[in-house]
């Protein structure tokens, strides 16, 4: 299956090995996986900030980059629930892109479903020998159901003891734009992650959304915490968290 990666604007600018260990694990399951060149962000933010036009710009043009391919692969819940369900709404009335707008939403899927409901990864290469604790994103668990998937995959790698947290289904308070625009709100609810993440002991958190993830890093180092690892479950399933 020739597939596009979506890389998401997060782990372009602050965390490229995403991208690399999601291509990695796609290409170990028998895809062949383009980066179009001309991606750029979902227009999420955008969108998010009341900005129409410049949200309806940027998904015309992921449209047109990434027609072509038989499957998008996002490793990301809240872009690809703005690409999946506000794509199609926001051209709706479009005359020449409804269409191509409801086209791509059928072929996006975020990267821990595509893995277990479309490819049905069996084997991965990945190993973790230490415990973990899942964060479940927003977008990824309101919008898209994203909740056993990721859990399938982890429960598949050697080594690795699952620990849930108390409350994973819980906001970590990024939020994108919130964080800085309730800065205090945000900082509490990401404390009340940190604790509730803290009481398992596991030696990492492991979540399939960059900000959150980074918003739950930024926490731990403010609260002296040096051990725990932070790790995109993309780099778990190629084995690059060891």
């Amino acid at each position: 299956m020739r597939v596009a990666l979506f890389v998401t604007c997060l782990v372009d600018l602050m965390r490229p090995s995403v991208g690399f260990a999601a291509i990695d694990v796609l290409e170990a399951a028998g895809c062949t996986v383009v980066v179009p060149e001309a991606q750029t962000c979902c227009g999420q933010p955008a969108w998010s900030a009341g900005e129409a036009e410049t949200a309806r710009a940027l998904a015309k043009k992921n449209i047109a980059d990434l027609e072509g391919y038989e499957a998008v692969v996002i490793p990301s819940g809240s872009c690809a629930e703005h690409m999946q369900h506000v794509y199609p709404a926001l051209l709706a009335d479009d005359p020449v892109w409804a269409a191509r707008a409801q086209a791509l939403a059928a072929r996006c899927h975020e990267f821990t479903r595509f893995l277990v409901e479309v490819l049905k990864v069996e084997a991965l290469s990945g190993r973790f020998p230490g415990s973990v604790s899942y964060h479940d994103s927003c977008k990824g668990l309101r919008k898209l159901g994203i909740k056993d998937q990721p859990r399938a995959l982890l429960a598949r790698i050697p080594g690795l003891e699952l620990r849930e947290m108390a409350e994973p289904e819980e906001c970590c308070g990024f939020g994108g734009a919130f964080s800085a625009q309730f800065g205090e709100i945000s900082t509490a609810i990401v404390e009340r992650k940190c604790a509730c993440l803290a009481e398992t002991g596991a030696d990492a958190v492991v979540g399939g959304d960059l900000g959150c993830l980074l918003n739950i890093e930024g926490r731990l180092r403010r609260r002296g915490d040096e051990r725990t690892q932070v790790l995109h479950i993309a780099e778990v399933l190629a084995g690059k968290g060891e």
